[in-house]
């Protein structure tokens, strides 16, 4: 089971449209695939079609992860009642706030990695969407993964956030979870034609070289009404749609390539 952390310093920047994103590439390759909605706004769980409120969530198994727990937090995701596949959610809830505390025992920072234990040979991908912040509910995320990919918008603040990132994941890979590595930058919201954007890229490329990950995802109407309907991405009409689906299946591949896994050859494209 892969496990990617999706991350990002501030809000705003479309940590969890590529979160989503991300779940729409795998669910159509035929990836079981398993998000974590770990940011208390909790849209990860929304955009998945799924009702918050009805079920256990994240703060219930922060506080107690005992397996059978785990099972009754995670919810098929509305997606798979329409289209074949298997893509689910461990729910998010405000109520997780109560755990993102900027110190963590070691106890608490292995809690998500606890939690997945229980479903490992459940998932091929895990998708940990985490809040816009570098507190207790983030490094608990981290600890759980072996990716985690930096979400940022071409801006003034991209660089200084960023590098604060990496030095936040390589702190806690030498101190806590070795296996840790950051897959790179995505960055979201680009508007080609902007010389500002480009100007932002090209200032992440100099200072991240091949960290700043291909390709940039342009800023498109057709991803916000995808999500906007709780629909997946690859499913969704027209030509832009495509485009963006074509985006995030060669992030997906990223990711398996740099973790050095196979996807699974039962993996069947979802219908």
């Amino acid at each position: 089971m892969l496990v990617t952390s999706l991350s990002s310093l501030k809000g705003g920047v479309g940590k969890t449209t590529v979160t989503l994103g991300l779940a729409s590439a795998a669910f159509a390759q035929g990836l079981r695939t398993l998000v974590v909605d770990m940011d208390p706004q909790s849209d990860a769980s929304t955009g998945m079609d799924v009702t918050i409120g009805r079920h256990l969530n994240i703060s219930h198994l922060l506080a107690n992860p005992r397996a059978s727990q785990v099972r009754n937090a995670i919810v098929p995701s509305g997606w798979s009642r329409t289209y074949k596949g298997k893509v689910d959610v461990l729910l998010g809830s405000p109520a997780a706030m109560a755990f993102d505390e900027p110190t963590l025992t070691k106890k608490q920072i292995w809690r998500v990695e606890e939690i997945l234990a229980a479903v490992e040979n459940d998932y091929d991908i895990v998708l940990i969407d985490c809040p816009p912040s570098l507190n207790g509910l983030t490094r608990m995320a981290w600890t759980a993964s072996d990716r985690v990919a930096i979400v940022t918008e071409p801006s003034l603040f991209s660089v200084a956030a960023t590098q604060r990132a990496f030095r936040a994941i390589d702190e806690l890979r030498r101190g806590v979870s070795p296996r840790l590595r950051p897959l790179g930058v995505v960055v979201n919201r680009v508007r080609p034609q902007s010389i500002e954007h480009q100007y932002r890229i090209d200032e992440l490329k100099q200072m991240f070289g091949p960290l700043v990950m291909e390709p940039e995802l342009p800023e498109r109407v057709a991803l916000q009404q995808a999500q906007g309907a709780a629909s997946p991405l690859h499913v969704w009409p027209g030509e832009s749609a495509e485009e963006m689906a074509l985006n995030f299946n060669m992030i997906l591949e990223r990711i398996f390539l740099t973790v050095q896994v196979s996807k699974p050859e039962s993996a069947q494209p979802a219908r």
